[in-house]
Parts: structure tokens; sequence; C-alpha cells
């Protein structure tokens, strides 16, 4: 398994396997992430959280004017087509592959679909929709969800736009591994118990990475956030609008501090929900998602000891988490059938399957049943629930998201550890956040310390000065963007203005609250942003 930094919508991830979620498509309704997250932070949105991130100094911005080089891809016109959607038109983009040396030859397409605007009400330009990742479809989440499921009044006036971000799905992706290749690699024991378990787990980090630079040396240097907010600008003025209107879910957060920061005078209506922080190094980040995971664990375990069919049993969180650990030993040890021969259910499939269903906790039933069924000895909800996860079809065919998600996260930030000892070292502090997940987690975020291309980004400060008011959504129970990123974020942001969720979940937007959902649309259709510290 490897849950580094994965984060993305809910539905995204959860349905991509055709699972049932309330108030979930294929696309997905609330960001989702992948390692860990909130939890710790105060409801009240004060406390010692806020603003804690030191990190580098923010990014110098763009220059106003475009430059001379980027000139004519700034001036191309989209040519719309019909794309098998109903509703939907499809385009291309043309970006440099490179930017330092742009109109080379060297260029890339990236792809672009949007629904117009039908009205009533006055037409308001685009708004661009990311549902994170790094590495989740733009245009899957846009024809699943957003084109179709975001407030009717939103989709009545403004054109509702997406794209893949260059190394994912339709724009030049990156490719890692083989379908069986892949199923080898989720199955290898995340939690190593020996030098020999150790070993494997590493061989295993570098077979993944030398795939990449195999299959994707051309790619790899150049799939950073920073680059695709750069593409981002550029779609914003190849479809006409004068600031960027732009809702950004999880890692796409993190993408749009990062346009925000590059293009401050060209923003006009931002929402940041689940919202990274940018300034925390790559340790920080996946240390506060374990923290995180744990605390959206024990709220499933909570209401999990209430319910008669709960297979953890009706103890206390603490006992619940020790019966759930227990049921890993096991499958450790013994992996259970999982209707696939290939695939039977060990630790490592059964975890993934565990934290996928605890982005939402309309899944909380559907992961009960399927740790029920997998202490009978059927594994297949449980791996479905990982499937859905990895975005694994029926098939055995994965979607490129791993492969994405990886390149992205190693370009953005020097690795978390660089060699088992680290890992080791730092494993108290991880099993400290989580009694549950926390050596996994911990072993996960060695993942680009074998990656072929060095990291040209660092944890820094988005403070994106003279931008107009960005609203940041930080949900107080998120499993993958813990509240205390939000609250962080906000801070640093030179106009950030934080709206706080009390809930459970993975993001607020679309999710139920009618608080939250009511005080967006008011800022996206009037421009009127929340007060300071507003919470639903």
């Amino acid at each position: 398994m490897d849950t580094s930094r994965l984060l993305r919508t809910t539905g995204t991830v959860i349905a991509a396997a055709g699972l049932l979620l309330s108030g979930c498509t294929s696309g997905g309704s609330a960001p989702r992430a992948a390692a860990s997250s909130s939890g710790a932070a105060s409801p009240s949105g004060t406390g010692a959280s806020a603003g804690a991130s030191k990190g580098a100094s923010a990014q110098a911005p763009e220059p106003t004017a475009i430059p001379a080089a980027l000139a004519p891809y700034y001036a191309q016109k989209l040519q719309w087509r019909d794309c098998g959607a109903p509703g939907f038109q499809c385009s291309t983009m043309k970006a440099p592959l490179d930017y330092a040396h742009p109109g080379n030859g060297q260029d890339i397409d990236i792809a672009v679909s949007r629904k117009v605007a039908t009205g009533p009400g006055k037409r308001l330009g685009s708004l661009l929709v990311n549902p994170g990742g790094p590495g989740g479809s733009g245009i899957g989440y846009l024809q699943a969800y957003a084109g179709i499921g975001y407030p009717a009044p939103v989709r009545a006036q403004y054109d509702m736009v997406s794209f893949d971000p260059r190394g994912v799905a339709r724009s030049a992706p990156v490719d890692c591994l083989s379908g069986p290749r892949m199923d080898a690699f989720t199955q290898v024991d995340q939690t190593p118990d020996d030098p020999a378990e150790r070993a494997k787990l590493v061989t295993a980090f570098k077979e993944f990475a030398a795939g990449c630079a195999e299959k994707s040396s051309r790619m790899l240097p150049h799939v950073s956030t920073v680059e695709a907010a750069k593409d981002m600008d550029m779609l914003r003025a190849v479809l006409g609008d004068e600031k960027l209107t732009y809702v950004g879910a999880s890692y796409g957060t993190f993408l749009g501090a990062t346009y925000a920061d590059l293009f401050p005078s060209r923003v006009g209506r931002l929402v940041l929900d689940g919202a990274m922080d940018p300034a925390r190094p790559a340790l920080e980040l996946n240390r506060d998602q374990t923290e995180g995971f744990e605390t959206a664990f024990r709220s499933f375990a909570q209401d999990c000891a209430k319910q008669p069919d709960c297979p953890l049993g009706q103890g206390t969180p603490e006992e619940v988490a020790a019966q759930l650990k227990d049921f890993f030993r096991k499958v450790d040890a013994q992996p259970v059938p999982s209707g696939d021969a290939a695939r039977p259910l060990g630790e490592s499939l059964a975890t993934t399957g565990v934290i996928a269903a605890l982005y939402d906790q309309a899944a909380w039933p559907q992961l009960r049943e399927a740790l029920k069924d997998a202490k009978n000895g059927e594994g297949q909800g449980l791996l479905g629930l990982a499937d859905s996860y990895y975005e694994r079809d029926a098939k055995g065919k994965y979607a490129n998201l791993m492969f994405a998600n990886a390149a992205v996260n190693c370009l953005d930030q020097p690795a978390a550890f660089t060699t088992p000892e680290d890992v080791a070292k730092a494993l108290p502090s991880f099993e400290k956040a989580s009694p549950v997940f926390g050596a996994g987690l911990a072993w996960a975020s060695l993942n680009c310390a074998y990656w072929p291309v060095k990291a040209t980004g660092t944890a820094h400060r988005a403070e994106a000065k003279g931008a107009a008011p960005i609203v940041v959504v930080g949900t107080v129970r998120d499993p993958a963007t813990p509240y205390k990123w939000a609250q962080a974020l906000a801070d640093q942001l030179d106009s950030g203005v934080l709206l706080t969720y009390d809930g459970d979940g993975h993001t607020a937007y679309g999710r139920g609250s009618d608080c939250i959902d009511t005080t967006i649309n008011q800022y996206l259709l009037e421009g009127t942003p929340p007060q300071a510290g507003k919470k639903c």
C-alpha cells in the first residue's frame, strides 16, 4: 500500500469501483486525500495549531505581463467538440513541456472539458474545479459529479470547467507499472517485521521508481504543482476570463494556493476546501495525516460500538482499535480469500480498504460489513474498497492516479525519509499519532527516497499578497487534510478567510451542510466572502 499524501475527493475514490455511497457518484462529492489528517486542532479555529507553520518565504509572483515566449500559448483558441458525455464538450490546450524553454517544439496536450452555463441568471464566466490527488482526473470529476452535482444556481451562471493536470489521465499521463506488477506492489507488507521484509519493501519502492523512469522519463521532471498552476493560468486566458474563479478540493487547495501565490492579481473567487498547508515539509504532512486518520477512525469506532453489527465489538474506541489491530495481525500472518486467487486479502490491502472508507462517514456501514465478512474469511468487501482507492478496474487495469501522485509529490518536496533507518527512528512519533495506522503510514512515507528525479520544490508559505479574498474551508475531523492545515493556510494567505465545518469526513462543500453550501454559493455568485471565523 502507498497512501502517502494522496489527496482527492471521496467520491473520486470510493465510487471509482462502482461502490455506492450516499451523495457520491463516480466523480465524487467530497475531496479526498491519502494518508491522514485532522482532529488535533480545536474546533474554535484558534488554538496553538493556527498559523503555526513557519516554512520558507513565499515564492515570488510571476510577472504581471505575459512573457513574449508564452504569448502564442495564451492566444490559442480552443476547438470544442462532443466527447461522449451528454451536455459536455472537450478540447485540448497546448502547453510547453518545460516552462524554462517554451516554444522549442516540446509541447504537451492538456485535456479540457466544460459544460456551458444554461441560465437562468447572468453568466459569470468559467468556474474551474479540481478534485485533488495529485493524480485525480479533473475531467472525470467534472463529468461525473461537479458538472451535474454542484448547486443548480452555480451551474446556471458558470460554465463548469476542468482539466486533467499534466501527467494525469488524458494529459500526457505518467505511467510506471503494468497491472500485474501494480497488483504485486499493492500487496507488499507495509509494516515490515524483520530485515527481510524491510528489504522487500525497499525493493518494491525502487522497482516502482524505476518503472516510472523507464516509461515516463520525459514527463517526470515537468509535473510539478507550479507547472500545473501555470497551465491553469493559461487555461484561464484561453477561456476568456480576466480572473480565475476556482474551487479546489484537497490537493486542489495546494494547486489553488500555488496559483494565487504566482498570479495574485488574477485571483477572482477562490474556494480552497479541505486545505493543505504548503509551509509544512513532507515529514510533517505525512505525520499530520497519520494523526488525522486516527481521528477519523476514532469517530468510526465510537459509531461502530453503538451498532449491533459492529465486527470490532462494543467497547471503547481504544478497545475497538485493539480489535482492528488484531485483525490486521491475523491477515498479515494468514491472508484470507478475496475472490481473486492472485490477490488474497493481506494486511496491506486490508489497511488500504479501511482507509478508503474513512474518507466519508457514509461509507461506515459498508466498512462494518466488509470487516465482518473478512473476519469470517471472505475478503471481497475490503478488497473492493482498496481497489476503489487505487482506481483498479475489474479487469485489473489501474488508472494512472498512483503513478501521477508519486510523480507530483516527489517533485514538489524533498523526500520525507531517505533511508529505512530514518523511518525506524520516526516510528514512535507516527505510532503515537496513530496506534492503528502509524507504522504503515510511516513506511509509506519512504516512497520518494528512491525517486529518479530530484525535487524542484520545497515547503514554503503561500501569501498571495494583494489577491482578492480567498475562502479556505476546514473540516474539524477531516481524515486526510487536518483542520489545523486550513487554519495555517488561511493565516498565511494575505486575504485568506477561514470557514469551519464542525463535522466528519473529507472536505465540506456539497456534503450535506446547508450552512457551508449557502455560504460558498453566496461567495461564488455574489462575490461576498463569509465573515472571518464563520463556523457551520
